[in-house]
């Protein structure tokens, strides 16, 4: 679902800042469509190079708190190193000249696993979670979204700061519930002792689904080849990492994304605490996509599915919540 709201250089701008951020001047450009907020460009470049530029959106763009300075978790994210993708070659923020965050990254030869075709899903799953259990042990000094000003000295704290922001954002876009902002954040309340089970701010991407993923094929069957676009990284939970994954259902213990999970050394628990847990980030994960269409304003036809699947899905999250 493609922004109109994105910001736009012109070719002489565009340019401009490669040179002074790169040292070389654009050859040809193509802007790519995808996502909401950041505009994306592919550029050749007159040293040889093609890379990838990230534009932060337009101040005055109407936005959730936890969206707050993106590119920044995202170069964040790259320069741990945690995971498969592409090279960050330069990070500028607070650009002299455009007033925003930029990042310009190497260009990947792969392609979007929704994107793909015909791909087996499980030896890529299974892939996917070796690739989450080595970002997890990259471990933070808080919990929650540092550049959004969204945390907290523990999990619980940060979390509970994380929906209440969502839950505000709902009130600031007039945007309607299925159930009343009141009772979420009384549920989440109730549920929040399970947060204390986590005593270390673990890196978490929080956005890994097949539009995020970009397979390569090789011998032996398509390999994942990079997992992009951490824009929804925080600190937290590794289990928080399995909602997307398995988006409106539930976390199975013999799904490959835990097995690979597992064999690279990750731990998944599946007691009750772990349960309760589940349901309060795909509580976390369903506000989001309930309330960002605020700001958004999604077309109907393309966002109809996702709202009824969020809204069935809360539904559920909030009995587990709720049964704690």
């Amino acid at each position: 679902m493609e922004s109109r709201t994105k910001r736009r250089l012109d070719p002489a701008e565009l340019d401009a800042l490669l040179r002074r951020s790169l040292g070389a001047g654009v050859v040809s450009s193509a802007e790519l469509s995808d996502g909401f907020a950041n505009a994306v460009w592919r550029l050749t470049l007159d040293d040889g190079r093609e890379v990838v530029l990230k534009l932060s959106p337009p101040p005055e763009l109407e936005q959730l708190r936890y969206e707050r300075n993106l590119l920044r978790a995202e170069a964040m994210v790259y320069r741990t190193g945690s995971l498969p993708g592409p090279e960050l070659l330069h990070a500028g923020f607070d650009d002299p000249v455009l007033g925003g965050d930029h990042l310009i990254l190497s260009v990947l030869d792969g392609t979007a696993w929704n994107r793909a075709g015909e791909v087996p899903d499980g030896p890529l799953w299974h892939q996917v979670g070796a690739h989450l259990a080595r970002l997890h042990t990259v471990t933070g000094e808080t919990y929650g979204y540092p550049h959004a000003g969204l945390t907290g000295r523990t999990w619980r704290e940060a979390f509970l700061a994380m929906v209440g922001a969502v839950l505000s954002d709902a009130g600031r876009y007039a945007v309607p519930l299925p159930v009343p902002a009141a009772a979420v954040a009384a549920a989440v309340e109730a549920g929040a002792e399970a947060l204390e089970e986590v005593t270390a701010p673990r890196l978490v991407h929080f956005d890994v689904w097949p539009g995020n993923v970009f397979v390569s094929p090789e011998g032996g069957g398509p390999r994942v080849q990079a997992i992009i676009d951490h824009e929804r990284a925080f600190w937290g939970d590794p289990l928080a990492d399995f909602v997307t994954p398995t988006i409106f259902g539930e976390l199975a213990e013999d799904a490959p994304i835990v097995a690979g999970y597992r064999e690279a050394g990750g731990v998944v628990p599946f007691d009750d605490g772990a349960r309760v847990r589940m349901a309060l980030y795909r509580l976390y994960l369903d506000l989001i996509l309930l309330v960002e269409n605020g700001p958004r304003q999604y077309p109907e036809q393309e966002y109809a599915p996702i709202r009824d699947g969020a809204v069935a899905d809360l539904a559920r999250a909030l009995d587990v919540v709720s049964a704690r």
